[in-house]
């Protein structure tokens, strides 16, 4: 077993057992892409078993901090049936749900989402990659699922130094699968949707925006970033009698509007617009336009706390521009889900937006992914999905 030793005082954060170790922090020792290592600390002292990444500025991944276990094929079966008996200890309201939450499932680099009768896996470290047969062999026989579809064309496998890899690694089959979702139906493209096909980091979100729809008679809707239409179908459910999606992309807008026909909602009631949401809410605010509810879901605009400056502006402008579409006393539904924006953040350049259009709005929720999703005490940077549902004044 290779050794990595710490340069004196940074095992700090392993001793707290947080899963990452940076480049500068290292001292000596080198290992092969996803090799597993001993990481001691400088005095000599064990601090945990970890994945090697040559390439990447997190240079070490924890898999334990138990000096006893082994990394090892039964190592990842433990591991994946735990991620699985909590999944089914929350009782999530859909067949779409994430059994694997990479760190926070003490799985680092490893997702892994299940779409009814599918597993779709995202291999996102050099050490998930090393072991991918023999988890994707764990998934199966834990899950009881036949079918696993890999996905790990996330941009971030390229930090680790690894290539896009897509395609069937179990069973194989339409790559076009229909989860239930609350009382809902959606069809996912696990093969081309967003990330392994579908948000369902927002399952719980949709819910609240059809409630608020409802309990505050919210009529007309802009649902921004829409995507496949989650949160317009979510609009219509809750009795919204127009709703506008908006997104830059054709397909998903084209199936945006297969959903809202699957869920028995009249065509006439749902208007898709194929455009950028920037100068759409500029356009709308242009014609006199106004709107009882508005959701921005928008990409990650700062993928890392580098990039937080200019995403926040950016953040800015697209709420403020909402907030002064907005109806008096109607909802708007905004998200972040950058890494590098952190909660505080985004609470402030929301306030600051709606400073700069003049208005201000009551706090009704604050948002966040579901639980099959979870943020852990050790591992807080695991939140990434944040979000505000406010009612204009």
């Amino acid at each position: 077993m290779k050794v990595v030793r710490l340069r004196e005082g940074k095992e700090r954060s392993l001793l707290r057992r947080h899963p990452w170790v940076f480049e500068g922090s290292i001292a000596s020792g080198r290992a092969d892409p996803g090799e597993t290592v001993r990481v001691q600390a400088a005095d000599g002292a064990f601090l945990a078993w970890a994945a090697y990444s040559p390439g990447s500025a997190i240079r070490l991944r924890a898999w334990s901090f138990d000096e006893a276990e082994r990394i090892d094929a039964a190592f990842f079966e433990r591991r994946i049936a735990r991620a699985l008996a909590l999944r089914a200890r929350l009782a999530v309201a859909s067949d779409g749900v994430r059994v694997v939450h990479g760190e926070a499932d003490s799985l680092p680099g490893l997702i892994v989402d299940r779409y009814a009768d599918t597993l779709v896996a995202q291999f996102l470290s050099a050490g998930a990659e090393r072991w991918k047969p023999v988890i994707a062999d764990a998934l199966c026989r834990s899950s009881g699922l036949a079918r696993l579809y890999e996905r790990s064309d996330a941009s971030v496998r390229g930090l680790e130094g690894l290539a896009a890899q897509t395609g069937w690694l179990h069973g194989d089959g339409t790559t076009e699968v229909t989860i239930h979702e609350h009382d809902w139906q959606f069809t996912v493209d696990i093969a081309h949707g967003h990330k392994t096909g579908f948000y369902l980091d927002q399952r719980d979100n949709r819910l609240r925006f059809a409630e608020a729809v409802r309990h505050f008679g919210l009529r007309r809707v802009l649902n921004c970033f829409c995507y496949t239409g989650g949160f317009s179908v979510a609009a219509l459910a809750g009795g919204a009698e127009r709703v506008l999606s908006v997104d830059s992309s054709a397909p998903a807008l084209a199936r945006a509007e297969a959903h809202v026909r699957a869920n028995g909602h009249p065509a006439a009631r749902h208007a898709t617009l194929d455009a950028d949401v920037n100068a759409t809410l500029r356009e709308q605010i242009d014609q006199g336009a106004s709107f009882d509810a508005i959701v921005l879901d928008p990409p990650k605009f700062a993928p890392t706390a580098g990039h937080a400056e200019r995403a926040a502006r950016a953040y800015k402008d697209i709420n403020r521009l909402a907030l002064k579409l907005l109806a008096p006393g109607g909802a708007l539904f905004t998200f972040s889900c950058s890494g590098g924006i952190g909660i505080e953040l985004f609470h402030k350049i929301v306030a600051g937006a709606g400073i700069d259009a003049g208005v201000d709005a009551a706090i009704l929720h604050r948002l966040e992914e579901g639980p099959d999703h979870p943020t852990t005490l050790l591992f807080p940077e695991g939140q990434y999905l944040k979000g505000l549902a406010l009612l204009k004044q």
